[in-house]
């Protein structure tokens, strides 16, 4: 357990060694504030096993609150149906993704706590903190959202700023870190179009933090505006995908 935040009542934490094997490297963060918590992109069925047990280290057993889910891939939502049975959690789930929950084995009886949420976003209070859920529409996928947390000012950013392949959990040196993101983001982000409309956004905001989804997370002000400059910038996706529509012989 690695952690990002921790004041008097507010604590941050990040989860980066539960997978295994070969699934893809993913981090799990907790925001708990007093004795309740949100769990962001729990992950799938085996990090589930490994991850509940140790949500209770930081709240008490009711104390999970809320389920972000940022998108519908696997190594987000496929153990949900096992989070909704066991907590009296509410769950988050972009509304583009609501009628494909059920296909993960969600049950009927635990669909009633999704909240589904609008394409604009929405505000969501822990212990009588505002926790921004915000649009991060197509990066990488067509329903997809972050989370600001203003008290900690961490900005969870799902994939985007993911890295894969590097061993070290903060980011110290920005240009040797580009080699871990390049490959992974010119291939599932899906336009520079998409990235500047993020930016622009996320710059208005006051950001400590990125916290990705996978690898490294970006640390102090001048990483944070590195990484916003940096993917601002990137020929991605449709921008690369000349030629690349052929049929095989």
């Amino acid at each position: 357990m690695i952690t990002l935040f921790e004041s008097e009542d507010h604590k941050c934490v990040m989860f980066n060694d539960l997978t295994s094997g070969a699934m893809v490297q993913a981090n799990q963060h907790v925001i708990a504030d007093g004795k309740e918590a949100m769990v962001l992109d729990p992950g799938g069925h085996k990090v589930y096993s490994h991850l509940f047990p140790l949500i209770s280290s930081l709240v008490p057993p009711d104390g999970l609150k809320y389920i972000f889910f940022s998108h519908q891939d696997p190594d987000i939502i496929a153990a949900a149906n096992g989070w909704l049975m066991v907590t009296e959690a509410r769950a988050f789930l972009p509304e583009l993704w609501m009628r494909f929950i059920p296909h993960f084995g969600v049950d009927h009886l635990v669909m009633e706590r999704i909240t589904p949420v609008p394409d604009e976003g929405m505000t969501v209070m822990l212990n009588g903190k505002a926790l921004k859920l915000i649009p991060a529409h197509f990066l990488h996928s067509p329903g997809n959202f972050q989370v600001y947390d203003p008290v900690s000012k961490i900005l969870y950013s799902g994939d985007l700023g993911a890295s894969l392949g590097n061993d070290y959990i903060y980011v110290e040196d920005f240009d040797a870190h580009i080699p871990y993101m390049e490959g992974f983001h010119t291939r599932y982000m899906p336009s520079n179009k998409a990235l500047k409309l993020w930016a622009e956004m996320v710059k208005t905001l006051d950001i400590e933090i990125i916290a990705p989804q996978h690898g490294a997370v970006f640390s102090g002000k001048d990483n944070v505006s590195r990484f916003i400059d940096w993917v601002s910038g990137l020929r991605c996706g449709l921008d690369r995908m000349d030629g690349s529509f052929r049929i095989p012989e």
